[in-house]
């Protein structure tokens, strides 16, 4: 099983401080929305939201300030980034280079075990997307990804990545997962996957950058539809 790209993963004994507690608490409200882009985060609304202090809650705003989801300004206070196209295509942008990079390096020196494990998250995936279980299929999309990038043998690229996969996860809403939508991802991912086991790296290039094009074009069909109030599919 690949490790779980959680905010603060649960230490040996499988649990976690107050502050990270906090930290994953709000990760969760921020990538599901139910903290929308904008809100202002008040440290006695929080307190109260989550029970507990306002200590751990300044601690995981200060965590979520370094993976790029909240601003913070002295004597001004804190709130939720702005969703903007203008953030969505840096972020895009940043994921192109950096992902390439690493999927490029991951091709070169795939392993069975890399395969197994990015086989498994895919699998996964696409049972919890047709079950319509949106937060733990983000999950297995999050494993089946790093399970690749991990694969590189970069200690550093997976945690650069980290952050800017984060922040784009912000972006992923509103459009219904059809089956047709699901067995297009299923068959990017696949592409990509199948690249690697060849340890082609210029076709493990392609086939992510062709993934994250497709979904960077789906994302801003969405955006463009909220902002002019049409329905989404």
């Amino acid at each position: 099983m690949t490790r779980r790209l959680e905010l603060t993963p649960r230490g040996p004994s499988g649990r976690r401080t107050l502050a990270e507690e906090a930290a994953a608490e709000l990760h969760a409200l921020i990538l599901s929305g139910e903290l929308p882009s904008g809100t202002p985060l008040r440290l006695e609304e929080l307190a109260r939201r989550l029970d507990m202090s306002q200590m751990p809650i300044r601690e995981g705003l200060r965590r979520m300030q370094a993976l790029g989801l909240v601003e913070i300004v002295p004597h001004k206070g804190a709130w939720v980034r702005e969703l903007s196209m203008d953030d969505l295509r840096d972020t895009h942008e940043t994921r192109l280079a950096l992902e390439s990079l690493a999927v490029r390096a991951a091709a070169g020196r795939f392993a069975d075990a890399d395969a197994k494990a990015a086989a498994a998250a895919l699998a996964e995936h696409v049972r919890l997307s047709k079950a319509g279980d949106i937060v733990a299929s983000r999950q297995a999309h999050t494993d089946f990804h790093f399970a690749i990038y991990r694969a590189g043998g970069s200690r550093w690229l997976p945690r650069a990545i980290e952050p800017v996969w984060q922040n784009s996860e912000r972006y992923r809403f509103g459009s219904r997962q059809t089956r047709a939508r699901i067995e297009q991802t299923r068959q990017e991912h696949q592409a990509i996957l199948d690249a690697c086991l060849a340890k082609d790296p210029d076709a493990a290039e392609a086939a992510l950058r062709s993934h994250l094009e497709g979904a960077m074009v789906r994302i801003t069909e969405t955006m463009a539809a909220r902002a002019a109030g049409t329905p989404l599919d």
